[in-house]
């Protein structure tokens, strides 16, 4: 794929990461409560879950590009109104945090690919996001090994360094004004993004 292509995702990818889900939430919590040590038994779920989450929805996605073009760019319409309507979510979503006791590492590693693999907004984001960076004329199964490899490392890295700042700065991640600026500001990018793809295609 090209270059441009893979580090607009790259840097669209990391927008979103950034904004603290489920499973960041819960890396957070392991943080502050034990330490970033406890958490990569999370960060390794998160990578796992990723993995998991985004080769499903790139499997349909495969499909759908194989049965008709016209099925992928409608998609695609959807996608870009679905990253408008998430925009607005992450920008009223609520900014509760607190810490949480240590889990078993087993249990932490289950608990995090669970959440990140089996939660259907999840699956359903990638449907709408990754559609966006998927050139029809290329052979999609490079593609899609492309961004998936990219995205599971963008994940990875990016809980571990949640789990990090948690540990370090316990008092600043759990503050709502944070949170909440994190939260609108990824919103915003969201919207804004979803906005442009329906306008690029009008």
């Amino acid at each position: 794929m090209d270059l441009t292509v893979w580090l607009a995702f790259c840097a669209a990818a990391a927008v979103m990461l950034l904004i603290p889900g489920p499973t960041i939430l819960l890396v957070i919590g392991q943080s502050l409560g034990g330490g970033a040590r406890n958490a990569l038994p999370l960060v390794a779920g998160v990578a796992l879950g990723d993995l998991t989450a985004m080769t499903l929805s790139l499997a349909g996605l495969g499909a759908i590009l194989a049965t008709s073009a016209t099925l992928f760019t409608a998609l695609k319409w959807v996608g870009a109104a679905y990253l408008v309507w998430l925009g607005v979510k992450m920008w009223r979503a609520p900014v509760e945090a607190g810490a949480m006791p240590p889990l078993a590492a087993g249990r932490a590693l289950r608990q995090a690919w669970l959440v990140t693999a089996l939660n259907p907004k999840g699956i359903v984001f990638f449907v709408a996001f990754v559609p966006q960076f998927i050139d029809p004329a290329r052979p999609f199964l490079v593609q899609a090994l492309v961004l998936v490899a990219t995205f599971v490392t963008l994940g990875a890295a990016n809980a571990a360094l949640y789990a990090a700042l948690a540990s370090r700065l316990s008092g600043a991640v759990r503050r709502p004004s944070l949170r909440r600026a994190l939260n609108r500001t990824g919103g915003a990018v969201l919207m804004g993004a979803g906005l442009a793809v329906a306008l690029r295609r009008g």
